[in-house]
């Protein structure tokens, strides 16, 4: 195994050939979501990569018959029923309310009642009907307290989302299956989730190893006091290399493939979130260069952008672009760590990616 092969290894393996989006999803079994539209949000700049014929908002207008929950992992994203499993109830003592602050409790039951009553509600409308006040919320800015309600409602499964209307979450009663999780049942849980975001993000590095797993915290959190123990068992039962100083590590038989396939003569703009370029330390490691997501970084104090999307070419990652909507045109501003290739297959290459891109945002294609 060299650098070149956890290269490869990283493209080929996440970048799978385009299929159907309800196959994708399942391969994939996380997408990380994020509200910013530059082009598009997160989520489908993702997807587009890996399903044929996508189009920017699939994801939300299909979302009802997909199999899959939105709901936090290592981030809040989409997750397959089957991941969804794995991390709840958010308890080891199977009852509705067995973590839930008792301070609280009376007004989720009762938000709850109200919730079942209606079938689906919008936030708008629990908060019409309740209209409890004001809490500071994850980024700082205020929100309903009733929708903070809901928030928690639906992290700790007594809610799952229904669908969205116009990017909001609409919510709906759920409750996940009652079954007793005694210590056996507790630790392969935990390993398989372990393995599930290890395959997203292979090859990992040692250190992205430790972080991935201390993020399931999020995932599991009635579980969190045995993550350390479940980071050991996979350094045992994971599949390892000692590449320029650095341990990797990935399921067993991924790799034989994925490192020694030639990636394809493409050129692709990767969302921010991407697994390709999600761990920022992986990709100094792969590609030699520190790419950072500046959207909440000052002006002024920005290096390559508002929503840089890292540049692919074949196996590098050789620059960035800003890509916006302008007049019903898609403008693109690109910068490189070195120079623009002159070859004309990446000119080729990028005017490709570029028309991908407008048919995608339903812009007008040029050639």
């Amino acid at each position: 195994m060299t650098a070149d092969h956890l290269r490869r290894f990283a493209i080929n393996h996440s970048l799978f050939p385009p299929t159907t989006l309800k196959r994708a999803l399942h391969k994939l079994a996380f997408v990380q979501a994020d509200p910013i539209r530059a082009p598009a949000r997160a989520q489908d700049l993702a997807l587009r990569h890996r399903v044929r014929n996508y189009r920017a908002g699939d994801l939300e207008r299909r979302y009802p018959s997909l199999g899959i929950a939105e709901d936090f992992f290592i981030n809040y994203g989409f997750v397959t029923q089957s991941l969804q499993i794995l991390m709840h109830p958010r308890s080891d003592i199977w009852h509705p309310w067995a973590a839930w602050p008792a301070e609280s409790r009376e007004q989720a039951q009762i938000l709850l009642d109200f919730v079942i009553a209606r079938g689906a509600v919008h936030p708008r409308e629990v908060d019409a009907h309740f209209a409890q006040g004001v809490v500071r919320n994850y980024w700082g800015g205020s929100s309903s307290a009733t929708t903070h309600l809901l928030d928690s409602m639906h992290y700790r499964g007594l809610l799952r989302i229904a669908r969205r209307e116009r990017g909001i979450r609409i919510y709906t009663a759920h409750q996940h299956a009652s079954e007793l999780i005694d210590d056996a049942l507790r630790q392969q849980r935990l390993d398989a989730l372990v393995d599930t975001v290890v395959d997203i993000y292979a090859p990992v590095p040692a250190a992205g190893l430790a972080l991935l797993v201390r993020r399931l915290r999020h995932a599991a959190p009635q579980w969190q006091d045995e993550l350390p123990a479940a980071l050991r068992r996979a350094k045992e039962r994971l599949a390892q290399a000692h590449v320029e100083g650095t341990d990797w590590y990935w399921l067993p038989g991924k790799e034989k493939k994925s490192a020694t396939l030639e990636p394809p003569e493409a050129v692709r703009f990767l969302a921010p979130f991407d697994p390709v370029v999600w761990d920022r330390k992986r990709f100094e490691l792969l590609w030699g260069w520190d790419y950072r997501f500046e959207a909440y970084t000052p002006a002024a104090k920005r290096k390559r952008g508002y929503y840089a999307l890292p540049l692919l070419w074949r196996d590098q990652v050789i620059g960035w672009g800003n890509l916006s909507v302008q007049e019903g045109k898609l403008a693109a501003d690109l910068g490189y760590i070195k120079s623009a290739p002159r070859d004309r297959a990446f000119r080729r290459e990028l005017a490709a990616e570029l028309d991908r891109l407008r048919a995608f945002l339903g812009l007008e294609v040029l050639c």
